[in-house]
């Protein structure tokens, strides 16, 4: 079974592909029932229809494929709960002959492209087939009764751009420029806002033209929602049945189409605070920033779909959110501090930020921090906000640097017909048949609350709904979903149940669309040899990995180990084929094989072991990992190395120290960083130019394969890696040596010329060797 091509039509990857009937016999399979899940997967032949989808009056489910449908009653059977459903007029010409594209066998996912009209409609409904309904309502997809949706009067997306004025004046005036490029790109229908902030907090009146005018916040008071709509101005308006919603009349948050002016000038007129007292850091009210920044979006009744982003080069000195205060003799919060409850900003500020990731999931907002410096800024702290509401983050050294521009112009990127490629505003329903309970999600996404029959009372990550909302959603963004299988066992083996994945999102200018992904698998027998026929063992270390740094949020580190290591033994022992109390007759099945090595490097990976990493690289870490796909998580886990010699053209080789050898490059990539390596006797010749040499052409050939490589790997990427280039002994070897298997140390006795790696880790044939004695234990 080809999981990958499985993936590249559903979308989906499930770490079993074939479930057992019974309860207990799922719970004894270790590796929980999940789907790694890409709802906005990019397909090459993907349905498009212009017309409502068809939903069924019982359980909402959207008709697919896998419906029966009486052409004669114009009448379709709903798979998930047997509901019969009468087709519209609209399907009046439907027959064997002419079926609409969602009834396709081949089109398990299909798109709904509705324009801009809302969501939120009756299930009775009439939809058109082949024609628009003009019948839908248009609020946000979560938003209160009392909100108003832009969108419906042409207006939208919205962005807050919420600056750091402590920032040197060089990168000051990059981050001007790039914020200037930005603007150029918007829609005029973009509402723009911004916030500028030092130990103050000044929101700019954009709508002001005569000259600037800013209203000033206090960086070290706390504001609530209320408080910070009553300093602006801004006051929620009553509405009366039958009479037009108008948006509040403000200047904070403008069309582009009303104010590029003033919002060009705003943007030129930021400047660099003045200089700091020595021996202090410059006082940052980050918090209160973006604090305001949410309260104005809540006031200026945008819920349809938004985004706050944060540009700073420090941390937090003062106020709510800070971690640290402003005296250089305080240092800032370590990993062993946190740990230890040494860190004593570390916890009023994170509960500060999760009440932040609250309000933004209630307005339908998306927050992104680029962190540019050298120095901590609070990643750490302001990750919950971030990674709940679909956000973008990305840590590196300086503004001046191609990592920034490309991320930032990557997210604010067009599509063919020049839209805003952005997925604003989303949620994520999911309808099972009735032998399947939703347990829940790990990712990028908030639970709405929303329960029914199909919600199981054990909870995994964001829990007790069938339903979940996401500020922001990009086509790479993925999320594991977890089941489990229901009490009553009414299921028979070999019979079909399916699983349907609802996406709703706004794209770009607010055109609302409807992704529909429709998934069916086969219940099998207790102890049926094909539930480890269906083990996808690549998804379930990307689901393993997944739960791991949810538990390290709670636990140490080596108490995660401890938990990895228990469930691997009993996995071992339970689907290994040998002799009791033989280790070596232990054998897995081939799609199980490669299960040990992956957690062997997950347990040793900087998501678990956080040991000379910040808090703020290991929320970084901890927050790609769970929002990316199966392939790029297992990069994430256990990075990828090739090989360039003469001999040949590029070949895989093993993560192993033995691959380290002087006559050939090494191309290592491990998602974050991108190393090429060279060996100590490619090293000098390449120092001494003779790659110039026309004499020389397959040594020049041989130095830029790689580099073509990494060129294409980092240009693919967002964010993008850090390329390192090194020579063989030299200190950024660390890069790739710290990722090696170290099956040569300083211990061994016999090294056959191998470079070896200087630690008391064990390696990866002691570890599988440890892992054979304790599984054939029983």
């Amino acid at each position: 079974m080809d999981f990958v091509e499985l993936e590249a039509i559903e979308g989906l990857r499930w770490s079993w592909n074939s479930w057992p009937v019974s309860k207990s016999e799922a719970s004894g399979l270790i590796i929980p029932l999940s789907i790694m899940c890409t709802p906005l997967m990019h397909f090459n032949e993907l349905p498009v229809l212009h017309y409502d989808p068809l939903i069924c009056t019982q359980c909402c489910a959207v008709l697919n494929p896998y419906a029966r449908v009486d052409y004669q009653s114009r009448i379709w059977v709903c798979p998930f709960c047997y509901r019969k459903n009468p087709f519209p007029k609209s399907y009046l010409g439907i027959n064997e002959n002419n079926i609409p594209a969602e009834l396709f066998p081949t089109y398990s996912t299909v798109e709904y492209h509705l324009g801009k009209r809302g969501l939120a409609q009756n299930p009775n409904s009439s939809s058109n087939f082949g024609n628009m309904s003009l019948s839908s309502k248009m609020p946000s997809f979560s938003s209160t009764s009392s909100s108003l949706d832009w969108a419906g009067y042409g207006i939208g997306p919205a962005f807050v751009f919420v600056v750091d004025a402590c920032t040197s004046d060089e990168e000051l005036e990059v981050v001007k420029n790039e914020l200037l490029h930005v603007i150029a790109q918007l829609p005029e229908t973009a509402l723009v806002g911004l916030v500028v902030f030092d130990s103050m907090v000044r929101v700019y009146d954009l709508g002001f033209g005569e000259c600037c005018r800013v209203v000033m916040f206090n960086g070290e008071r706390e504001l609530s929602s209320e408080q910070t709509k009553q300093l602006l101005g801004i006051h929620r308006m009553k509405y009366q049945a039958g009479m037009v919603h108008m948006a509040p009349k403000q200047g904070f948050l403008i069309p582009l189409s009303e104010g590029e002016f003033s919002i060009t000038s705003a943007i030129e007129d930021i400047h660099s605070s003045p200089q700091v007292m020595p021996g202090h850091r410059p006082l940052r009210a980050t918090g209160v920033a973006v604090s305001v920044a949410v309260g104005l979006l809540e006031g200026c009744l945008v819920s349809a779909g938004s985004r706050i982003m944060i540009f700073t080069s420090g941390p937090a000195t003062i106020g709510p959110g800070m971690i640290v205060d402003s005296y250089f003799g305080n240092t800032i919060r370590n990993q062993r501090d946190i740990g230890n409850g040494y860190a004593p900003y570390y916890k009023k500020s994170s509960e500060f930020y999760k009440h932040i990731a609250r309000r933004l999931s209630d307005s339908s907002i998306a927050l992104d921090l680029f962190a540019c410096s050298l120095d901590q800024v609070g990643a750490a702290e302001l990750r919950a906000p971030v990674e709940s509401s679909g956000g973008f983050m990305m840590l590196t050294e300086s503004f001046d640097s191609d990592q920034f521009r490309k991320c930032l112009r990557h997210i604010f990127s067009h599509d063919e017909v020049g839209n805003l490629k952005m997925c604003l505003d989303a949620t994520i329903e999911i309808v099972t048949t009735k032998d399947v309970k939703i347990c829940g999600a790990l990712g990028s996404c908030v639970s709405l609350q929303k329960k029914n029959g199909s919600v199981s009372d054990k909870e995994i990550g964001e829990g007790g709904t069938y339903m979940w909302k996401l500020g922001a959603l990009t086509d790479k963004m993925c999320i594991a979903f977890f089941f489990e299988v229901g009490d009553e066992q009414n299921a028979q083996p070999s019979s079909a149940f399916f699983i349907q994945f609802i996406t709703n999102y706004r794209y770009g200018s607010m055109g609302i669309r409807k992704r529909v992904i429709t998934a069916a698998r086969r219940w099998v027998g207790n102890h049926s040899p094909e539930i480890a026929a269906g083990f996808d063992q690549e998804a379930a270390a990307s689901v393993m990995a997944r739960l791991a740094i949810h538990r390290a949020k709670s636990n140490f580190s080596q108490d995660v180990v401890r938990w990895l290591d228990k469930r691997l033994i009993r996995f071992a022992s339970k689907f290994g084929d040998y002799i009791p109390e033989d280790p070596s007759s232990f054998r897995l099945a081939t799609n199980l094989s490669l299960f040990p090595q992956f957690m062997y490097y997950l347990r040793r990976s900087q998501f678990i072991d956080v040991f000379n990493c910040t808090p703020d690289e290991t929320a970084f870490f901890r927050l790609l990992l769970n929002r990316e796909g199966v392939v790029r998580s297992l990069i994430m886990v256990q990075p990828t190395l090739f090989q360039y010699s003469f001999d040949g053209p590029p070949v895989p080789v093993l993560l192993d120290i033995c691959s380290v050898s002087p006559d050939v490059i090494l191309l290592f990539d491990s998602y974050f960083y991108v190393v090429i390596h060279y060996g100590s006797k490619i090293a000098p010749w390449r120092k001494l130019g003779y790659d110039k040499d026309p004499s020389h052409d397959s040594f020049r050939k041989l130095l830029e394969a790689p580099e073509i490589d990494a060129e294409q790997l980092v240009s693919e990427r967002i964010p993008v890696p850090k390329l390192v280039k090194c020579d063989q002994h030299s200190s950024q070897a660390r890069f790739l040596l710290a990722k090696l298997n170290p099956s040569v140390t300083h211990n061994s006795t016999y090294t056959q010329g191998s470079d070896i790696i200087f630690t008391e880790e064990l390696s990866l044939q002691v570890f599988i060797e440890h892992l054979q004695a304790l599984a054939v234990q029983g």
